[in-house]
């Protein structure tokens, strides 16, 4: 596990109780390769969630300042970032805001306020997903393990037709998963890339949300629905496509979305 030289080394805790209880301790799995940076300035909840990653196989980075935070994602590459919003120097939704400027990583963001609107302004500046403290290390893992195995459209088969999807002006691969708005590409997080292809997928289909939750988040996520609703918005945005005209991503009025023609 990696930490920052100088963050907060007069912080005082007992090391042996930031550890998880023994009965809990999961079995260390072989390194992935897969990097994930903890944003946490409580460092003995850091050091715990730090030790369950690195058990899952994950190569850890811990840092407890945004401002750090921010410089170290751009060292490490990280493919998974848990971040708590509230943190010294740039507070977490800041922190947000700048990864996405450079990295497509999975964001959790960790909230102490059980309040909608901290977690809805959370995910609209690009997290993917959220969890109000106090929680489960377990479950905070799981989560990061059914981000990280979400399904990737190929398309790759003869019978699947053309690999690109071409909607008036808008052009997915889904097998580069790029994405093209009148000839300039579109930068997308994984999460609003994986909505897009879901979509785009099957075109004539309206997807309620649950359904997008289990295609893009997985079946066994639990939470509140409305999430897609804010990424659909930030897709949007993105498409430069307003809910009144809908050309790329439809509402289906008591049902969710579609997708559009293009027209």
């Amino acid at each position: 596990m990696v930490d920052i030289p100088g963050e907060r080394t007069d912080a005082t805790h007992d090391t042996t109780t930031a550890k998880p209880p023994a009965a809990e301790t999961p079995t260390a799995r072989p390194a992935s390769g897969v990097r994930a940076l903890v944003v946490e300035d409580e460092v003995a909840l850091a050091e715990v969630l730090g030790s369950y990653l690195e058990r899952e196989g994950f190569e850890v980075h811990l840092c407890h300042d945004g401002g750090a935070a921010v410089s170290l994602a751009r060292d490490v590459d990280p493919d998974v970032v848990v971040l708590d919003l509230g943190l010294p120097g740039l507070d977490g939704l800041e922190v947000c805001r700048q990864l996405r400027t450079f990295s497509d990583a999975y964001v959790v963001m960790l909230t102490a306020r059980d309040d909608e609107v901290d977690k809805l302004i959370g995910l609209s500046v690009g997290a993917d997903d959220y969890m109000t403290k106090p929680f489960s290390p377990r479950e905070l893992v799981a989560r990061v393990r059914a981000m990280l195995r979400r399904p990737r459209p190929l398309g790759t088969g003869e019978d699947d037709g053309p690999v690109l999807r071409s909607f008036g002006s808008l052009s997915v691969d889904p097998l580069g998963r790029d994405v093209w708005l009148a000839g300039e590409p579109v930068f997308l997080t994984r999460t609003e890339f994986d909505l897009l292809a879901a979509l785009s997928e099957r075109p004539k289909l309206a997807f309620s949300r649950r359904q997008l939750i289990d295609h893009v988040w997985g079946p066994t996520w639990v939470g509140d629905e409305h999430l897609v609703d804010v990424h659909i918005g930030h897709l949007r945005r993105k498409l430069n496509d307003e809910a009144s005209s809908s050309k790329f991503v439809r509402t289906v009025r008591g049902v969710g979305y579609r997708m559009g023609t293009g027209q």
